[in-house]
């Protein structure tokens, strides 16, 4: 799943990307994350899985790393269903979603409703 990622896992991008914030505001963003994901599951604001969606979408925005934040944010929404929230994991379209085929295009464009507040393409996706 993560092949050469291994090399540099765990340090923050050095340079910026044209997508993501600054590479000087990664951490400061990733602590709002957090925040904002404890008050969300504290205050019951949002289903699990959306909690978990929500936090998928908002980290992948952050793009703490320099590649793999597609496949760290599909694992952390994972994670975050199943072990806080005691559901089941996502399947996420159950293909290989780093290939170019129509899976990977309706993922796609799941997150760009997302991007415009619209969640509920990529729950669905998520869920299929």
């Amino acid at each position: 799943m993560y092949k050469d990622v291994w090399k540099w896992a765990g340090a923050f991008r050095k340079t910026n990307k044209n997508i993501g914030v600054d590479r000087w505001q990664v951490a400061i963003e990733l602590k709002n994350l957090l925040e904002d994901t404890r008050f969300w599951i504290e205050n019951n604001a949002y289903s699990p899985d959306e909690i978990a969606i929500r936090f998928k979408h908002r980290i992948v925005s952050i793009h703490c790393f320099s590649n793999g934040n597609g496949r760290h944010s599909r694992l952390l929404a994972d994670i975050i269903v199943e072990k806080l929230f005691h559901g089941a994991v996502f399947t996420w379209g159950a293909e290989n979603l780093s290939k170019e085929s129509e899976n990977r295009r309706g993922y796609l464009n799941s997150l760009k409703l997302a991007d415009k507040g619209d969640y509920t393409e990529l729950l669905l996706f998520a869920r299929s």
